[in-house]
């Protein structure tokens, strides 16, 4: 554990018993037609018992009070240096599988696995390669919880610092909690940023997504870079809120985003990838677009 993280108790770094409840809650916000899972049906995801709905609520708790401005950027200067470890691609699904928990409901597969489902999908329905790769490689940030980083500093639904926050982001009551709340430049009608500056340009609540984009920049295409970066930004792709920050090329890559989202959040299924079958194609695709070895 890093010794700024002595201050939380085990209930307050791992509020959910499973990084998967947070899934499964957007999956309660937001169900969708079944037209990308295989094998069951998507209320069939929705198999949590009332009390882990508490757990949710906790966790935005933590997620809301503690997400400011300042811890945005200290995270961003304590993992963006990448220098905490480095292994061979394909060790990296080994190391990301450590976070397995028999606690989740919708499968037992390991983390790996379930990137295979989300990405075999997307290649099935025909998208690019590169596409295909976003799926495989897009929770690969949530190694943070690897290096000792709470739950809500990886996962959740995430949203811009610095400014005011939308009242279409989940449980916004908590937002008082933040002491970002309380400071006057943030509370204007566009906090530190300016009108149309740009995404880009805009810190983003520190988690999984930030991460891995920054991990993958250099190696993907535009459109999958912001599908990797923004695929938990659901005020915006869900609730087309935070319209001020926008510039004309986020609302063309909004398209993108929206197209990945369904198949991050419902492609589970029961059944698991041939891997045998695969491997070949997964290995010449990894090798097409990244390095062959990655940086923590």
């Amino acid at each position: 554990m890093n010794p700024d993280q002595k201050k939380f108790t085990e209930k307050e770094l791992n509020p959910l018993s499973s990084l998967d409840v947070w899934e499964d809650d957007v999956l309660q916000r937001y169900p969708e037609p079944d037209t990308i899972a295989k094998g069951r049906t998507t209320d069939e995801y929705r198999n949590y018992e009332e009390p882990a709905r508490d757990t949710v609520k906790e966790f935005y708790r933590l997620n809301h009070t503690y997400q400011t401005f300042d811890f945005v950027q200290e995270k961003r200067n304590n993992y963006l240096n990448f220098n905490k470890k480095e292994m061979p691609v394909w060790e990296a699904f080994e190391f990301l599988n450590q976070l397995v928990d028999d606690s989740d409901p919708d499968t037992d597969l390991d983390q790996f696995q379930h990137l295979l489902q989300t990405s075999e999908a997307i290649r099935r329905d025909g998208h690019p390669d590169w596409m295909v790769l976003v799926g495989l490689m897009h929770d690969m940030g949530k190694v943070l919880c690897l290096f000792g980083e709470p739950q809500w500093a990886v996962v959740g639904d995430t949203f811009p610092v610095g400014c005011p926050y939308s009242n279409k982001i989940v449980y916004p009551e908590f937002f008082k909690y933040n002491t970002d709340f309380s400071i006057p430049e943030y509370q204007t009608q566009y906090g530190i940023y300016e009108k149309g500056c740009g995404l880009r340009n805009v810190d983003m609540s520190w988690g999984h997504d930030e991460y891995v984009y920054q991990m993958l920049k250099d190696h993907l295409p535009e459109e999958g870079l912001y599908m990797l970066r923004y695929h938990s930004f659901y005020a915006w792709h869900r609730e087309n809120e935070y319209e001020y920050l926008l510039d004309d090329h986020d609302r063309e890559m909004l398209k993108w985003v929206r197209l990945f989202n369904p198949y991050d959040l419902y492609s589970k299924n029961p059944e698991p990838p041939d891997w045998k079958k695969l491997k070949p194609y997964y290995e010449e695709l990894v090798a097409k677009y990244l390095p062959a070895t990655l940086k923590f």
